[in-house]
């Protein structure tokens, strides 16, 4: 049965539990979990990370650890009773971990690494905490490691600043925020300014001398040298070496390391040294032989030198290596050291055996308690401790110390008979006052015990030696009267028995006779001559001589002239106990002369402060000692001598000697009687205040006067313990005389003179610090009335000195501080005082850190949830007193400028941190009773409305980010609580108080605006904080957005009818709050909307204003991060719910709509623009949302804005042609006026025209830059016109000269033409712009299909790459997947006029052919029917897909959508027909290419004759004739006619230009091609054979026919060089020239595989440049071949169209060829038919070739066709051009159908003749019909290269030869022609028909051409393209421009021209339509 667990309720799992039981809990080793109940060795429960999933897990995998719970039942809540710091540690390194993982994966290494060494080396010290061995100051340690480690952490993760007490977490809700707010601080602080310590030490370990010829011992001493002041400034630590050179002792460590301890931070500088002098021992000289002299003396070996600055820069423990130098002569020994740190080189150099010495330096920070913690390892070996000299910075009582310090200086001697200077040693001895030798009591350095003598080092043959040796003395105090040193000299012999013989000696006394010591300084000692025996154990003997030249001169000047040698020591005294000073030491012996004592007391004031406090305690003792001797006489002058001392401790020097002070009060002093002097003559001086002229001694007295009373205090204390009580009464008294003496001299006014205001700020500035003397004698109300009567009697006046009212101020804050008003008691008395004065200053805004201190300490005392009544008096006080001003405060101090130095700014803030969290302290500390009476409190509304209006205005400033530090989340979250907790309250009094007729906007306004901002508040998105975190918050607080969230609901449905107030206002911060990611937050704000909707169309009758400001609001927010689907779909489902049974539901739901479409808009392009580069998406996005705000919405400005986005998005990418279309937008927007513009984005104010000349600019320098340069020059004329108008010549001329610089690029830079990919974007994941729709790409430059499948994949990761082009079915489009399905497809221009026109330059062709496209085409080849295996031509279908866009390519973005697409079939015979139309086009364009030189080699044209000659035997045109000709296809397509016609027409119209090609090839062929070329010849009559051909030669005459090309440029206005008789031309019905090549790629073979279907699909263009550089091969010259050339959708160039634009469909046949003259006519020698004579005479003879001709048939309307000069004129290829002698007209042979005359255009030799119009007459064989067309869908005119391979017509196999109008090879076509002979077959007369003028004419202007490129279907007309333009005489295009040559007016013959019909001047597209 399971069982409720009592104390098993908190666990760590010690083994991981897979959960495989039933109801098992899947748990982690490591998890924390929480049982809940427990049953036979199992628990239930759940993991703490996851605690909505509860389950069972065995009971022995959990260890089990106390816990405390918390709400017990069913939300209990369990808290680990375990340390709060292991608690944090936990769960900080658990938040850490996961984030660590993140470091990781973003590259962030170096702090990746740092962290896993702290978070191990937290491991370790929790470790260590948790075993619990440690100690409490090593405990308390190793928590201080801890937290620093955690804050290190938190504050490079970038997470929240942890408050903490003596190093655990603090609750915030257990403390007062001010002191919350100080803990922040202390924190916050702490980590910005790190403490630097004020004590250092250093650490020295010797290590060994290294040196290559030791062999002596040597002696090592260390000392610190102050280089600045050149002394010594400590001890000396000194050791002994052995002989090699290591430690002697190495088992001591405290005989080979030391601590220099006591190093100020003055003393961490670069000017002091650490010296190094090393003594050796042994032989005078170094090198003498060993048996010379068996005496040992101390000789100098070297010298070294460190800076302790080398030590700042790091802790380094490795081992140093120091130089040892030694000093040229032995003489400057005793300054080696200052030579080399001078650098001096000349006077030393490097030891002889280049020693250096291993030492180990570490410089320590900290107090030497904190070291010995820290460094506990070096202490517990052993170190010893080498002190500074002299005191250390403090001397605590009962220290003892008598240190005396001796320098071994110098000395002067004679040379005492030698030829040779001595070699002096010096041995010292201490002598008692008994002559004996005191033992051990010199010091040679710390590290060495204390010896009994002393022997210096020796100076061979030095006479005048100098040692600066430094002993310490430490002899006992006891010892030191009568005691004094000797010092003796002796000369040391260098011959072998190494004799010390004695020649003198010196002494001195250590105290004088009067007791003071041996003055500290430099004494020259008198050298006593003796014998080498004399003994001078006997003391009297020579203690009666002088000892110093300085000294009793004049009774011994018999002595001082028996010598003049000398020896120099200087002493310096360290004694608590001796003194030199002659005053001290009467003053302390005052017993001994009581008649000095008056005179003593007056000098104490003139002894050095650092006597007196040396001997402080003795000196104290004196003074009371006095005082009770005679207190009459002698009580003034120990009461001003006791005010020194103290006010001396004052002094920042001896501030540390106040401990010693305090400690004789309480220990040592013992004057029962002196409390009753003191206060006597204190009341004396302040009863004097008022009346003294001089103040500066009573201001001396009142600043002691904290240490008088605690003299008092204690003296009272000693008299009560001494007599029970007695006299308290009296003591009282006088203490109340006392204070009322106080009170009058603090109520008094200073007039005319500060002294007075001076006097009493000094007392106030001491008198808190009584307070604590008085509660130890005094009752605590007691002293509390005491202290308020004292500091109300302060005067209120503010006219006041100001430093007397911050001095005011100080005291009162020390009051606030001091133990008297922590006592509840005592703290309501001394509130009121406290508060007056704190109102008087902020009233007047003074002293605002001071004021913010008090407060803060107020409030700390007053702890959270304190419901005593006391503390809910003290705030209903202070809610009187200071709630208002403490507002105004904050007010006032937040609306100033910050200060701008750094310390300021820092003041500035904690200024106002203070004052906020005092504000929120007493609002926290409010109960409902608080309110209640606050709300009352207030007489009138207009009172509590500018209440409310200023506490919500403080609110709205405490949310402000910078109003904490951004890691105070614990802070921020106190003070929302707080806030809201006050809101809820005031709201009340808003609904209570404010509404219906009293209703004020502007506060209910202040308020919406408060609760928007609070619920936007960072620190409150839940979200995105870690769960640990969001849990805890959750717990402490809530949820507190839904909160306020709820609230507003509440008092928006109060409003009522003022509701109409807040719209629109509020629409945007309550769109702002719902954007949210709440779900409740949600689904309360979201009606509001509804409810607004409905106000709104109560007030208006539509809801306009509520749609504005929601659509302008949404793209704002949006576009910072807020929103997401789900709002989306919330929004839409919530308002749609709301508004169902409204009456305005219709106008809602589409408001609706509308919104939640832009929504949908916004986010795909949020989500676009967080992705790194530019790509495709971007801009796509931008493009669909800058549409939607123009069509949809309708909102200009964001329009424009969008525009600019879109913009520099393009100029990222370098899109610089999208760019400049763009930016047209704008422009078009804009006039050319003066109207002034406002400052705009990047725009500076200006005017209208000066912005759009602006854009003009920049749209021409984009259009420059991406070589869009014809519409860069329509820009330039605009703006020139501009200019010009405005007479503005200067930038006129600049503009002509760009717009020439435009036309340079266009002849003379090379452009790529851009391939163009169809893409289908299918499934639900794409975004909204995207999903199941199509578009058409613009490909980059030298882009191919799989590069831009590639790029689109890369763009699309997630998408699937469909493998067909077949439509998707609906499962695709359904799916929640990602589809792509791209190919390439084909541009067809929409004008082909320049493109057709002969003449014009490939360089500005490209660009049409490219440009302005609005339709693409795809063809799919397909068989229909059974498919015939020995010919498949007979069932090849093309289904043809066309594509029409939005806009045209290229535009504002890369790619478009599809806006309508066609489908088509064509058939096999269609098919056929325009595979052949392709071919022979290309035939054409390489033979004119040939004949003019144009081409560098013939091999194009020999590739391409092969290919078609050699497939047409092999079988290729064969097959159409066994398909299409045969009897059984004729009588089951009876339609097709007319196209079987064309068919066979075109077979030998191919025949024709192949005879005509292979006459060229013969003449440039090279001779190694020679027989190729006869195979060719020879292949070509079997072809003609097969096609039933007669030989051509004999109806041909040898005379040369001109073969024009479209160059205008050349025999424009000659005749033909040769022609014949009658010049006359003839064409066919169809003319072969009117069908160019459209394909890129035709046919290779009539046999290969069907698999090209296949191939059309997802085959690439290849441009025919690099088609034409291919050798021939036999692969591509059969028909049989089973080479296919690479069919692509996408290589189809744009095909011609095929009609006049301006005949109806009826008339198109009978038009075709009506327009050519007779010489331009082509004849046939297939089907000749006779002309009739009456219409030969319709036929003009030509001259002139250059004149017009005017067919008399046709009406002006008919002939008003755009003039359009033919890309290539081959027809004279088989025109019959007979001209007699006579001029007489013999008309040519031509087919049986009809024939037209056509004027030429003018300048123009030829033109492409126009489809002939259908004949009367009947021939032999069927009419054709001109083109497929007629029966099917336009797309349908121009070849696709799914027919090549097995499916094209055979005529060519070469299909990688193949051209179009985009090829790279045709460009040269059109540039030079030259005559080309061609033989004529013998011309036959053919009927010519008569036309009338009724026919009626098709209009341009609306309806397009029936053989168009869109034909009827497209509402945009098209022009028609050159090569089946019918050419009158008109204008030529306008771009580019030419000069337009004069026409001839006249008409040959009689013949009339008829003027042509209006045409407009076809202009390009408007800029604005680009």
């Amino acid at each position: 049965m399971w069982i409720p667990t009592e104390h098993e309720k908190y666990g760590v799992v010690i083994a991981s539990f897979r959960g495989t039981v039933p109801y098992g809990l899947s748990l982690e080793i490591g998890d924390t979990v929480q049982i809940l109940e427990k049953c036979d060795g199992w628990y239930r429960g759940f993991a703490l990370k996851n605690p909505n999933i509860k389950g069972i897990f065995p009971s022995s995998y959990v260890h089990l650890k106390n816990a405390c719970v918390k709400n017990k039942g069913q939300f209990e809540m369990v808290i680990p009773t375990e340390d709060s710091v292991i608690t944090e540690m936990t769960s900080t390194l658990r938040d850490w971990g996961t984030m660590w993982k993140q470091l990781y994966v973003r590259n962030e290494g170096d702090l990746f690494h740092r962290l896993w060494h702290i978070m191990n080396e937290i491991l370790d010290l929790r470790r260590q905490v948790l075993v619990g061995h440690l100690t409490h100051d090593r405990m308390k340690d190793v928590k201080r490691h801890i937290t620093a480690r955690l804050d290190w952490g938190n504050e490079q993760l970038g997470l929240d600043l942890v408050p903490r007490k003596e190093y655990a977490m603090v609750d915030p809700e257990d403390i007062s925020i001010t002191e919350l707010y100080r803990l922040m601080e202390h924190r916050h602080r702490k980590k910005d300014t790190p403490v630097q310590a004020s004590s250092h030490h250093l650490f020295v370990q010797m290590k060994s001398l290294m040196c290559s010829n030791l062999g002596e011992e040597l002696e090592v001493i260390f000392s610190l040298f102050d280089s600045k002041e050149n002394r010594p400034i400590s001890e000396r630590f000194f050791l002994r070496l052995n002989r090699n050179g290591l430690p002697k002792a190495p088992d001591k460590p405290e005989r080979h390391c030391s601590l220099f301890v006591d190093l100020g931070s003055s003393e961490l500088r670069k000017d002091i040294y650490i010296t190094v002098h090393i003594i050796r021992i042994g032989r005078m000289g170094a090198g003498e032989k060993k048996n010379a002299c068996s005496v040992q003396y101390r000789r100098p070996f070297g010298c070294a030198v460190l800076s302790i600055a080398d030590l700042l820069t790091g802790e380094t423990k490795d081992d140093l290596i120091l130089k040892v130098y030694m000093c040229n002569t032995e003489s400057e020994w005793y300054q080696i050291h200052e030579n080399i740190i001078k650098k001096l080189n000349a006077r030393y150099n490097l030891t002889g055996s280049n020693a250096g010495l291993a030492v180990s330096l570490q410089l320590l920070h900290g107090d030497i308690e904190q070291i010995r913690r820290e460094y506990s390892s070096v202490f517990s070996h052993g170190v010893s401790i080498t002190r500074k000299l002299g005191f250390s910075n403090i001397i605590m009582p009962g220290e003892m110390r008598n240190d005396l310090y001796i320098t071994i200086e110098r000395g002067e001697f004679e040379k005492g008979g030698k030829s040779v200077a001595r070699n002096v040693e010096v041995t010292m001895f201490i002598v008692d006052s008994s002559g004996q030798t005191l033992k051990d009591f010199i010091s040679f350095g710390s590290g060495e015990p204390p010896a009994s003598e002393y022997h210096s080092f020796v100076l061979y043959h030095n006479n005048s030696p100098r040692w600066s040796e430094l002993l310490k003395l430490p002899i006992p105090v006891d010892k030191f009267r009568g005691a004094h040193i000797r010092f003796e000299f002796r000369h040391c012999s260098t011959k072998e028995k190494g004799e010390k013989k004695l020649f003198g000696f010196s002494f001195v006394p250590l105290m004088q006779e009067d007791g003071r010591t041996l003055p500290d300084g430099t004494h020259e000692l008198i050298v006593h001559k003796c014998e080498e025996n004399t003994n001078l154990q006997d003391t009297t003997r020579y203690l009666k001589l002088p000892f110093s030249k300085g000294i009793f001169l004049g009774n011994n000047n018999q002595a001082m002239k028996a010598t003049k040698e000398s020896f120099c020591i200087t002493s310096f005294l360290c004694s608590t106990k001796l003194t030199q000073n002659g005053d001290m030491l009467d003053l302390l012996k005052w017993r001994t002369h009581p008649d000095k004592i008056t005179g003593c007391l007056s000098k104490l004031k003139e002894i050095d402060g650092s006597e007196i406090v040396k001997f402080l305690q003795d000196t104290l003792d004196t003074l009371f000692g006095i005082l009770d001797e005679n207190s009459q006489k002698y009580g003034s002058k120990v009461f001003d001598s006791l005010v020194h001392i103290i006010n001396l401790l004052q002094d920042s020097k001896f501030h540390h000697f106040k401990p010693v002070m305090d400690t004789y009060i309480e220990s040592h002093f013992a004057g029962a009687l002196a409390y009753r002097d003191l206060i006597k003559v204190l009341k004396w001086y302040v009863d004097r205040i008022t009346e003294a002229e001089r103040q500066e001694h009573i201001q001396e007295v009142l600043k002691a006067q904290e240490y008088i009373f605690k003299y008092i205090v204690q003296s009272r204390r000693l008299f009560s313990l001494a007599t029970g009580g007695q006299n308290e009464e009296e003591f009282r008294c006088c203490i109340q005389e006392l204070l009322m003496s106080v009170r009058f001299f603090l109520s008094q006014e200073s007039k005319g003179s500060g002294a007075l205001s001076q006097s009493q700020a000094v007392f106030l500035s001491s008198f808190p610090a009584v307070y604590s003397e008085l509660l130890k004698l005094f009752d605590v109300r007691e002293v509390a009335n005491l202290v308020q009567d004292t500091l109300g009697s302060l005067p209120t006046i503010l006219h006041v000195d100001d430093s007397l009212q911050a001095i005011k101020l100080q005291c009162i804050g020390k009051t606030v501080e001091s133990q008297l008003y922590t006592n509840p008691d005592s703290r309501y008395i001394l509130l009121p005082v406290v508060l007056h004065h704190l109102h008087i200053h902020l009233q007047e805004q003074k002293d605002l850190i001071m004021c913010a201190r008090i407060l803060s300490n107020v409030f700390c005392l007053i702890k959270k949830n304190s419901s005593e009544k006391s503390v809910l008096e003290e705030i209903d006080v202070i809610v009187a007193s200071l709630l208002d001003i403490l507002l105004r405060t904050i007010l006032e101090i937040t609306s100033r400028p910050q200060p701008s130095s750094s310390a300021m700014r820092f003041q500035f803030q904690d200024v106002t941190g203070e004052f906020v969290a005092c504000l929120l302290s007493l609002l926290r500390q409010m109960t409902d009773r608080h309110y209640q009476q606050l709300l009352d409190s207030f007489n009138t509304k207009e009172e509590l409305r500018d209440f409310l209006l200023q506490i919500f205005t403080v609110f709205r400033i405490l949310i402000r980010p910078e109003m904490f530090p951004k890691d105070w989340t614990v802070m921020r979250l106190v003070a929302n609580n707080v806030i809201i907790t006050t809101v809820l309250y005031l709201s009340d009094a808003l609904r209570k108080n404010f509404l219906n007729e009293n209703f004020d906007y502007k506060i209910w306004d202040s308020y919406f605006y408060l609760a928007v901002i609070f619920i936007n508040q960072l620190c409150l998105q839940l979200e995105m904080f870690t769960p640990s975190k969001k849990k805890k918050v959750l717990e402490k607080y809530g949820d507190m957005r839904v909160t306020m969230g709820c609230e507003i609901f509440s008092m928006w449905q109060n409003l009522g009818e003022h509701k109409l107030h807040f719209i629109p206002a509020l629409i945007g911060p309550f769109l702002e709050v719902t954007l949210i990611p709440q779900p409740d937050l949600r689904n309360v704000m979201i009606p509001i909307f509804h409810d607004m909707m409905d106000w709104e169309q109560r007030r208006s009758g539509n809801f306009k204003q509520v749609e504005a400001k929601l659509i302008d609001k949404l793209d704002s927010l949006m576009s910072e991060g807020k929103g997401d689907e789900t709002y989306r779909e919330l929004f839409n489902s919530i308002l749609l719910k709301k508004i169902e049974r409204e009456t305005w539901r219709e106008s809602g739901v589409s408001l609706i709509a509308t919104v939640t479409r832009l929504m949908e808009r916004l986010l795909d392009y949020r989500d676009c623009m967080k992705m790194g580069e530019v790509d495709g998406k971007k801009i796509g996005c931008t493009v669909s949302l800058l549409n939607f705000y123009k069509t949809e919405l309708n909102k200009e400005e964001m329009y424009i804005r969008y525009i600019h986005k879109l913009y520099d998005l393009h100029l990222k990418a370098q899109n610089f042609t999208e760019a400049a279309y763009t930016l047209l937008l704008y422009d078009e927007l804009l006039e050319w006026s003066d109207r002034p513009l406002r400052e705009f984005l990047t725009y500076p104010m200006q005017t209208e025209w000066q912005r759009k000349e602006h854009l003009h600019l920049t749209i021409i320098q984009n259009f420059d830059r991406g070589k869009c340069w014809e519409n860069g020059i329509i820009l330039c004329r605009k703006i020139a016109e501009q200019y010009e108008s405005y007479y503005d010549y200067r930038n006129l001329s600049k503009m002509r000269m760009m717009e020439a610089s435009l036309y340079d690029k266009i002849m003379d830079q090379q452009r790529l033409e851009p391939e163009f990919f169809r893409v289908g974007f299918y499934g639900k994941k794409f975004p909204f712009f995207l999903r199941n729709k199509e578009f058409v790409c613009r490909g980059h430059d030298y882009e191919r299909l799989e590069a831009f499948q590639q790029r689109m994949l890369n763009e699309f990761p997630h998408a699937i790459a469909m493998q067909h082009a077949n439509q998707p079915d609906e499962t695709i489009f359904q799916a929640e997947a990602q589809y792509l399905q791209i190919y390439a497809v084909t541009p067809i221009p929409e004008s082909q006029e320049v493109l057709q026109r002969e003449g014009v330059p490939d360089n500005i062709k490209s660009f049409y052919k490219v440009n302005h496209i609005w339709k693409f085409r795809y063809d799919r080849p397909f068989h229909k029917g059974t498919k015939d295996k020995e010919n498949e031509f007979k069932s090849l279908w093309v289904e043809r897909t066309s594509l029409y866009l939005v806009q045209s390519l290229p535009g504002i973005s890369r790619w478009f959508e599809v806006e309508k697409r066609e489908v088509v079939e064509m058939s096999p015979l269609e098919n056929a027909i325009e595979v052949l139309e392709n071919k022979n086009q290309q035939l054409k364009t390489l033979i004119s290419q040939c004949q003019t030189r144009q081409m560098q080699n013939i091999n194009p044209l020999t590739m391409c004759l092969n290919g078609v000659i050699d497939a047409a035997v092999n079988g290729g045109v064969s097959r159409y004739q066994e398909a299409f000709f045969v009897k059984e296809y004729i009588l089951s397509h009876p339609e097709d006619g007319e196209k079987i016609a064309r068919l066979r027409e075109l077979m030998l119209e191919q025949a024709q230009i192949l005879e005509f090609g292979l006459a060229v090839h013969e003449k440039f062929v090279p001779q190694d091609m020679r027989p190729l070329h006869k195979k060719l010849v020879d292949q070509f009559f079997v072809m003609k054979s097969s096609l039933g051909i007669q030989e051509f030669s004999a109806c041909m005459q040898a005379s040369p026919v001109h073969f024009p090309n479209g160059s205008p440029r050349v025999c424009r206005n000659s005749a033909p060089a040769s022609v014949s008789p009658d010049g006359t031309r003839v064409i066919p019905r169809r003319s072969p020239l009117s069908y160019p090549a459209v394909n890129r790629y035709s046919s290779s073979s009539l046999s290969s595989q069907a698999s090209a279907e296949v191939s059309n699909i997802t085959g690439q263009s290849e441009s025919s440049d690099e088609v034409f550089n291919m050798q021939p091969s036999p692969s591509t010259s059969s028909l049989s071949s089973t080479h296919s050339a690479s069919p692509n959708v996408t290589s189809s160039a744009p095909s011609s169209a095929r009609a006049s634009p301006l005949l109806s469909d009826k008339h198109k046949h009978s038009r075709e060829n009506s327009c050519l003259s007779p010489r331009e006519r082509p004849c046939s020698a297939i089907y000749p038919t006779p002309v009739e004579p009456s219409q030969r005479m319709l036929f003009n003879h030509i001259g002139d070739g250059a004149l017009p001709r005017s067919d008399p048939n046709l009406s002006a309307p008919e002939k008003a066709v755009n003039p359009t000069p033919s890309s290539w004129s081959l027809d004279s290829g088989k025109e019959a051009k007979n001209m007699s002698d006579s001029g007489k007209l013999i008309s040519p042979p031509v087919p049986p159908r009809p024939t037209q005359t056509a004027s030429p255009a003018r300048h123009t030799t030829s033109v492409s003749p126009s489809p002939a119009g259908r004949s009367p007459l009947k021939g032999s064989v069927q009419s054709f019909t001109p083109s497929p067309v007629e029966y099917h869908s336009p797309g349908l005119i121009s070849n696709s290269p799914v027919l090549s391979g097995s499916y094209s017509s055979g005529i060519s196999s070469l299909s990688r030869c193949s051209t179009s109008e985009t090829s790279g090879f045709e460009n040269q076509v059109n540039e030079q022609s030259a005559p080309l002979p061609v033989p004529v077959p013998v011309p036959v007369p053919v009927p010519v028909p008569s036309y009338g003028g009724e026919e009626p004419v098709r209009k341009e202007s609306k309806t397009p051409p029936p053989y168009s490129v869109y034909e009827r279907t497209l509402r945009r007309p098209v022009p028609l393209p050159h090569s089946l333009s019918i050419p009158v005489t008109s204008e030529p295009p306008a771009l580019p421009p030419k000069p337009l040559a004069a026409r001839s007016s006249h008409l040959e013959n009689g013949a009339r021209r008829t003027d042509p019909g209006p045409r407009p001047r076809p202009l390009p597209r408007k800029v604005s339509q680009l």
